[in-house]
């Protein structure tokens, strides 16, 4: 087994907490932030990372996780709410074998509808317009 290696503090996530990059932000507090994906596999596709650095489920801290994936929960009941979905699909990678390509931790929230197919990861940037919206409609959700 090959040793993890560090967390990198640029990775783009680690720069979005810092406020370095925008974002479409759709809830945050002091231990978590969830935001739209640019390149959604569906309407509503969000990412919930912890504000601690953590590079994946390797070396984040139990308590951490347990938090992180309340906020998923939280997001992927809003997630249902605002996009009228009839599922939602969690994911979460680790390490590049694994299939993670950001190094900061962070599991996607995907609102589904019966028979519509994802677009495959990382294929279409979406409009700001739309994430904008989208993010709106998640807020909305997250405060009713």
């Amino acid at each position: 087994m090959t040793a993890t290696p560090a967390y990198d503090p640029q990775n783009i996530f680690a720069r979005i907490l810092r406020g370095e990059l925008p974002a479409h932000k759709v809830y945050e507090d002091d231990k978590a932030l969830a935001f739209l994906d640019i390149m959604p596999r569906c309407p509503g596709h969000t990412l919930v990372i912890p504000k601690a650095p953590a590079r994946n489920i390797l070396d984040i801290t139990p308590e951490d996780l347990a938090y992180v994936a309340t906020i998923a929960k939280k997001v992927a009941i809003a997630g249902m709410k605002a996009f009228a979905a009839d599922g939602i699909t969690i994911q979460q990678f680790n390490e590049e074998a694994g299939g993670q390509v950001v190094f900061h931790l962070h599991v996607h929230v995907i609102p589904r509808h019966s028979g519509v197919p994802m677009k495959p990861p990382a294929s279409e940037m979406e409009k700001p317009d739309v994430l904008a919206a989208h993010a709106e409609r998640l807020r909305a959700a997250l405060a009713g």
